[in-house]
């Protein structure tokens, strides 16, 4: 019996191009640098709901790390 390998692709996870780059401006984050967890962690309990599900998003979206061991912070 021959094991089939499963191909690794893009997710089927994509934002739009429209809403790309939102949270970051809301987060008033430097283009380039990742938005810190304890900023993400604020806004995720902002009074606007837009916000706190892409705070949530964010947050979630660190985890999916590809390869390499995953970090788990206490």
């Amino acid at each position: 019996m021959v094991k089939k390998r499963r191909r690794r692709g893009k997710s089927g996870i994509s934002i739009k191009p429209t809403n790309k780059g939102k949270l970051r401006k809301t987060a008033k984050a430097k283009k380039g640098r990742k938005i810190p967890v304890s900023k993400l962690r604020a806004m995720k309990r902002s009074k606007n709901p837009k916000t706190r599900r892409r705070a949530t998003f964010a947050l979630n979206a660190r985890g999916w790390r590809k390869g390499g061991k995953k970090r788990t912070r206490r």
